[in-house]
């Protein structure tokens, strides 16, 4: 139960609370210039969505096994296990821990491009009406801010040597997915406001981007008001645990304390031959 109050927890807070639109300002390109219509956006935050995925997926593993080192339960930082094998293999008295996130700029660029190209084939190959869809926007999502930031931030947590909590492929996973449907959120509300504005009488100073910079202020402004709802869905979730851990704690004490209560008519009734014989 608390592994899915976990999880349910980190997905509020990755698409709402901390979205990438909003609460970062990353993939601000693509949430403005391809917000004018529903379709469209759609079709761009559901690509971003699967390619942030694998991305995310893929950036675990290589950090992991490769560019980060590793702690120990006793302590010792070592190596990533690849990196490790191939250190041994090539300088077998090296000791030292060997550390290649400074790397990871251009490793996370590489898998994203080719993360992109398989979603890319994958899609044409069987949802070719999907394909159509998308059109140029599915190779473009490669420059998406958002993609790179997610990678970024699983680096901090795929490895237990930075200080940030340990993120497991289960919880990459999780962050990875919402992290690009919080996205697609932004993008579609967005767009669904700017298609009413087209029918709108706007003063011409603000016509074109000046309205797009100003819904997109006032809807970072809107999405501060999930701020705390975490701590509330938590405590809601929780709540119902506590209260019944203690129902069943106090059923067990008044199971304890019975035999102590119906014991006393026994007493009583044991002493009563006792004291007639005491008046004999």
């Amino acid at each position: 139960m608390d592994y899915l109050i976990t999880i349910l927890l980190m997905a509020v807070t990755t698409a709402l609370i901390n979205n990438m639109v909003f609460h970062y300002f990353v993939g601000n390109c693509p949430f403005i210039g391809v917000s004018r219509r529903v379709d469209a956006a759609f079709g761009m935050g559901a690509a971003v969505t699967a390619v942030t995925t694998v991305s995310g997926l893929l950036s675990w593993v290589v950090t992991y096994y490769i560019l980060a080192p590793n702690k120990l339960p006793n302590g010792t930082v070592v190596s990533a296990p690849l990196t490790g094998l191939v250190v041994k293999l090539f300088n077998p008295g090296y000791k030292d821990a060997v550390d290649l996130t400074i790397l990871s700029y251009a490793v996370y660029i590489f898998l994203i491009a080719w993360a992109v190209q398989l979603v890319e084939m994958y899609i044409r190959k069987f949802f070719p009406p999907l394909y159509k869809a998308f059109g140029v926007y599915l190779p473009l999502i490669t420059t998406n801010c958002v993609i790179l930031f997610t990678c970024l931030e699983i680096m901090r947590h795929a490895y237990r040597t930075s200080g940030a909590e340990y993120w497991s492929l289960d919880k990459t996973l999780i962050y990875s997915f919402f992290a690009g449907f919080g996205f697609l959120i932004a993008i579609v509300i967005m767009a669904g406001i700017r298609e009413e504005l087209d029918k709108a009488d706007i003063p011409k100073a603000l016509r074109g981007p000046g309205i797009t910079m100003v819904l997109a202020g006032i809807l970072s402004m809107a999405f501060m008001g999930f701020a705390g709802v975490d701590k509330g869905l938590q405590k809601a979730l929780t709540k119902p645990v506590a209260a019944a851990t203690m129902q069943d704690s106090w059923s067990g004490a008044s199971r304890q304390t019975a035999p102590a209560t119906t014991s006393a008519p026994a007493t009583a009734t044991a002493s009563a031959p006792a004291t007639r014989a005491a008046g004999q």
